[in-house]
């Protein structure tokens, strides 16, 4: 029956597979939203982080992000979304996972946002923005995808992208052989490598991924998803 079902006329079945699919796919993130609200996860919370929003926000969002992927790229501009449409109600702190193997330069970049958060918070939260809006500019071009070896692909691509990020670091008044230093310091080093495996720990094995309030929402999900958790929490707390 089904195999008839099939051949009668195969682009209206494959158009309820895809329904049936997507539904099953929306139960199942419900589900785990409810898990969430139920048991929600307890992340590290440091008031000393590069925190947007007020410390005494009811709504907290610790953020789990790579600067070179481009799905963080999309959850960054939902994150200003959020922030615009809820104000002090929301603070939202990025963490940092970099994943080595597809974004080379990723853990560089968070060495330097961290080391501008050392001097400036503000400006730290704005280097981070300027390179998720401007991320094209540090993914790699014809020239270094025709190296023949990995080992010349990355001496080309390190050193254009350290002469790139050195002109943006420049633009936000700091010198960029000072921020390296501070960066590969042992205590970025390490709170870099926490953060990650924080991520891990729950369950996050790309990026970019969520807690709100210690509800998990795993990927680059759209404003309204994340609207829909917040007005829940917030709604709890009337």
């Amino acid at each position: 029956m089904l195999y008839a079902a099939m051949r009668k006329d195969p682009a209206k079945f494959l158009e309820v597979v895809n329904e049936v699919a997507e539904k099953a796919k929306t139960q199942k993130e419900e589900q785990q939203f409810e898990e969430g609200f139920k048991n929600p996860m307890k992340p590290v919370i440091d008031d000393s982080r590069l925190w947007e929003g007020p410390k005494d926000a009811p709504i907290t969002i610790v953020e789990y992000s790579d600067f070179q992927c481009p799905y963080c790229q999309q959850g960054n501009a939902t994150m200003a979304r959020v922030a615009e449409a809820y104000g002090a109600k929301v603070r939202i702190l990025m963490k940092n996972y970099p994943i080595d193997r597809l974004h080379p330069e990723a853990r560089k970049m968070s060495r330097l946002y961290e080391a501008i958060g050392t001097k400036d918070q503000k400006k730290a939260i704005e280097f981070k923005k300027y390179l998720f809006e401007r991320q094209d500019d540090f993914a790699p071009n014809d020239n270094e995808k025709k190296s023949k070896t990995q080992q010349e692909f990355m001496a080309k691509y390190t050193k254009r992208i350290d002469a790139e990020l050195a002109k943006v670091v420049k633009k936000f008044g700091y010198d960029f052989a000072e921020l390296m230093k501070i960066g590969n310091s042992d205590a970025i080093t390490k709170l870099i490598e926490a953060d990650g495996a924080e991520a891990q720990q729950f369950g996050f094995s790309g990026t970019p991924g969520y807690l709100v309030n210690g509800v998990s929402v795993r990927g680059a999900y759209p404003f309204e998803a994340f609207k829909s958790i917040i007005d829940r929490h917030l709604a709890a707390k009337k």
